[in-house]
């Protein structure tokens, strides 16, 4: 995912799948826009899969309204986060982001 430029994707999103060239095969992202499609007659609507799809493949990441889920891909991704940061999570990294989507999506928005 390219990092530079005007058009760069936030971290976060492109490490789901989501790049300034499109949906990277085999993602997070495609795999919500493949449920998304498969949830509306094959059809995917501007701006679905985020409205949809994102909380659902958050969630599945380990990302819940409880917390992250011990054995997660969120778990395993807060764990690394925290190894770099000397023990801390930063507030507005991607895991913390992530965390208050999961959290607030669960909650109904």
């Amino acid at each position: 995912c390219s990092r530079e430029g005007a058009h760069a994707a936030p971290e976060g999103l492109c490490a789901l799948g989501f790049t300034t060239t499109g949906i990277a095969a085999g993602s997070v992202a495609a795999k919500m826009m493949s449920l998304t499609a498969l949830a509306n007659g094959g059809q995917v609507a501007s701006g679905s899969v985020a409205l949809v799809g994102i909380p659902v493949g958050i969630w599945a990441l380990g990302f819940t309204a409880g917390g992250i889920a011990a054995g997660s891909v969120a778990a395993k991704m807060m764990s690394a986060v925290a190894i770099a940061n000397s023990g801390a999570v930063p507030a507005g990294s991607a895991v913390a982001v992530l965390q208050s989507v999961g959290e607030w999506g669960a909650r109904g928005g």
